[in-house]
């Protein structure tokens, strides 16, 4: 069997269902399984995507809807069909150890079936299972251990982030909280990259992923996965994540760090940025002395890295700076529009339209924003304070 390349995002938040019953009460409410779906394959060009409510029955009822008129189809071999896209289905969960803080744990499990049975065990073990992201009251080790006998894959989420997360905010090694043989892979997050991910050693043998954890339907695609799979199921990816057969991680496409919200330390009293040398220590603001310092992704990593020079592993895919078509100057909304009506989907538009086909339809100034982001040499300001990074209007 010949293989191929897909594009996929496996992070995506469901906001509400169709019925009105909020899942991710953050998220948008036109976040549905079925405008995600579409969303993915008419706009976004996503060949694969991930989403991780797929647990909360009320969602559940939606893909049965759609799978018994006929719109979508299950795959043998894991996952929903629907146009141009597989849906995987996944379920976030937050775990808390005894002596950890909380973190975020992704489990994605082959077919509707296999989620719904894994629905029945978290309703034994969490208050709310319509809601995303929710407490499981069992440990980190008990929830991995559910999924592997599910045939799941677990998955820690945005392991640097300051706000539940692993490495940012639970302990210093993923060996305190998890069993370092049954994790498929690692969700590196918006403002962390395979480089800074390489001062940690424990995370050597992973496959780092790149997600875009939207919120909204724009965000969808905003970091993203290039996979080489025989077809776009869940034991490909399966497959992919362990290396076997030639499956495997092409490249990670994910935002600049510096783009990233959380990437710097900085003060919750007076929003000033600490990116000075000494930042990733620092227990009071710079300039104004208060204590209530949120330690950002770069500064958390430094604290904990157990290398001076970053590692990164022959076997590692390139990791490509991918800026948002959202963080593009000038290009609003009609003007995307117009450039998606010529040129297809996103990706499209990221990776195949030509320069001068963009300056036609675009004018010169967004062509070479365009152009400048594919090859990694936009200027950027350096996010930090819950604000994503900008970029410089020069190119």
């Amino acid at each position: 069997m010949s293989l191929h390349a897909y594009y996929a995002d496996l992070h995506i938040h469901i906001g509400r269902t169709e019925a009105g019953e909020a899942v991710k009460i953050s998220s948008a409410n036109n976040l549905t399984f079925y405008n995600i779906a579409r969303e993915a394959s008419q706009r976004k060009g996503m060949d694969i995507v991930g989403i991780i409510d797929c647990h909360s029955p009320g969602v559940q009822r939606e893909m049965l809807h759609y799978l018994d008129t006929g719109e979508m189809e299950e795959l043998a071999g894991g996952g929903i069909r629907y146009g141009q896209t597989t849906v995987l289905l996944g379920c976030e969960l937050e775990v808390r150890d005894p002596g950890l803080r909380p973190a975020h744990l992704i489990a994605y499990l082959p077919g509707l079936d296999d989620m719904r049975a894994f629905t029945d065990w978290l309703r034994k073990h969490m208050k709310n299972v319509q809601l995303s992201s929710q407490r499981l009251y069992v440990t980190a080790r008990e929830l991995q251990q559910e999924v592997l006998a599910r045939g799941g894959l677990l998955i820690p989420a945005h392991i640097f982030t300051p706000h539940k997360s692993i490495y940012g905010s639970s302990c210093a090694r993923m060996s305190e909280m998890l069993d370092l043989e049954g994790i498929a892979a690692v969700e590196l997050g918006l403002s962390a990259d395979s480089e800074m991910a390489g001062l940690i050693s424990e995370l050597d043998r992973y496959t780092f992923l790149t997600n875009s954890d939207a919120h909204s339907l724009p965000k969808i695609g905003r970091e993203y996965n290039k996979l080489q799979l025989a077809e776009p199921t869940f034991a490909e990816l399966q497959r992919a994540l362990a290396g076997e057969d030639g499956r495997k991680v092409l490249a990670n496409y994910g935002l600049n760090p510096r783009l990233g919200k959380y990437h710097r330390t900085y003060c919750a009293a007076c929003e000033s940025i600490l990116d000075e040398q000494d930042a990733s220590v620092v227990e009071r603001c710079l300039y104004c002395g208060s204590p209530k310092i949120v330690r950002g992704v770069m500064d958390r990593i430094l604290s904990i890295a157990d290398r001076e020079q970053p590692v990164v592993p022959a076997s590692r895919p390139p990791y490509v700076y991918q800026v948002p078509l959202e963080f593009i100057p000038g290009l609003g909304p009609k003007l995307l529009n117009r450039l998606l009506d010529r040129f297809g989907t996103e990706m499209d538009l990221l990776h195949g339209a030509p320069f001068e086909a963009l300056t036609e339809a675009a004018g010169e100034t967004i062509a070479g924003y365009l152009l400048a982001a594919r090859q990694g040499t936009l200027e950027l300001q350096t996010g930090g304070g819950g604000k994503y990074g900008k970029v410089d209007r020069n190119v």
